[in-house]
């Protein structure tokens, strides 16, 4: 099986279920494990990371206002590796690419991949989606192994801080704007042992001014 990654997450579960020979092509973002920068880039942003946080700000969304989209897929090497699969996410069309981004490039393939489309929204839904992968890719005992022991460090981590203070924190995903993060965040901060006080668990990401 050729498989192709969009997004950083995708290729790390896709290398704890022993497909790293597998992954044919990932994101500019794909760097861990260290193999994955070895692979193909088949998706860029278009956005460019030079200037400040809210230059880059600024380019979002002049880009999203116009309907175009903030990654580029390299057509050519779309086509020469053939995919049977493609593992993207739906979640977040500026964090990274999603079905959209590969609506013109597939229409370009004579043979058509499966597309995977994630969107967790909680941890749970993250085991999920491990277990929806390792389906996709005939190694389901292997994704119920690397669930049981993401919960294992989960549950280590909430027995460790029992009984200690809370403290309060507030988690940012951009610093200008400010961005409050959500989805997971919140979810993280309350089991390793903190308050999160303005991120909503299992909500977007949001906005705030100091």
């Amino acid at each position: 099986m050729k498989i192709c990654s969009l997004l950083p997450s995708a290729t790390e579960i896709l290398f704890a279920l022993g497909l790293g020979d597998q992954v044919a092509g990932v994101s500019h973002e794909c760097d861990f494990p260290p193999e994955a920068r070895a692979k193909p880039v088949l998706i860029k942003s278009r956005i460019s990371h030079t200037e400040s946080a809210a230059a880059i700000d600024r380019q979002v969304r002049e880009f999203l206002e116009r309907g175009e989209s903030l990654y580029s897929v390299d057509f050519e090497l779309l086509r020469a590796i053939e995919p049977d699969l493609i593992v993207t996410q739906d979640l977040c069309h500026v964090c990274a690419a999603t079905p959209d981004d590969l609506g013109a490039a597939l229409a370009h393939l004579e043979r058509q991949p499966r597309v995977l489309t994630l969107n967790p929204h909680s941890l749970a839904d993250v085991c999920a989606d491990i277990r929806v992968v390792g389906e996709a890719t005939a190694r389901a005992e292997q994704a119920n192994a690397v669930v049981a022991e993401f919960e294992r460090g989960i549950a280590n981590v909430e027995r460790s801080v029992a009984g200690l203070d809370r403290p309060r924190v507030v988690c940012l995903e951009w610093l200008d704007p400010l961005y409050v993060a959500g989805h997971w965040v919140p979810e993280m901060v309350e089991r390793a042992g903190g308050v999160d006080v303005l991120g909503h668990a299992g909500k977007p990401s949001f906005l705030v001014d100091w």
